[in-house]
């Protein structure tokens, strides 16, 4: 095993400045992997949805929540993902008034198969932190995305 580096001291508006330049480059990242697989970035949020339940197959109310798009929007969704034979609806098996969303298997492969090089650059680069760090970026991604929802949704009211 190989010694970590050290760190450089950052201040929290370096911190924030480095932030800004991630979501810069992560947008751009999503824009090029959506266009590459011919979908467009909500479509591509919405798909990475239904890949994070994996057989926990969602409804489509349940995408849209996870979306933050309407049922109305999400049908037109669910139809373009449909047609482009990235998922398919199966029935539900307690309620048949409702379908659930299931990734298709081939879909997986070329979005893994796109997605996978970079995924393992990152865990590369997650090796070069201690388990103690690992916690703290763990923390901080999570905490960070329940205050960036919790901020959508005040902007959302705040439109209503």
């Amino acid at each position: 095993m190989h010694a970590k580096p050290r760190r450089p001291a950052a201040t929290p508006a370096q911190a924030l400045e480095a932030m800004d330049s991630l979501i810069a480059a992560h947008l751009l990242g999503q824009q090029e992997m959506a266009q590459r697989l011919g979908l467009n970035i909500t479509d591509l949020l919405c798909f990475g949805c239904v890949l994070k339940a994996g057989e926990n197959l969602l409804s489509a109310g349940d995408l849209a929540e996870h979306a933050h798009v309407t049922t109305g929007a999400m049908t037109g969704i669910l139809n373009r993902l449909e047609r482009a034979g990235y998922i398919t609806r199966v029935a539900d098996p307690t309620d048949r008034r409702r379908v659930r969303v299931a990734a298709v298997p081939d879909a997986v492969t070329r979005v893994e198969a796109l997605y996978g090089p970079y995924y393992g650059r990152l865990m590369e680069l997650f090796a070069d932190y201690s388990p103690d760090e690992i916690a703290v970026l763990t923390d901080w991604f999570t905490r960070t995305t329940g205050l960036a929802q919790g901020y959508i949704d005040e902007l959302r009211k705040g439109d209503a």
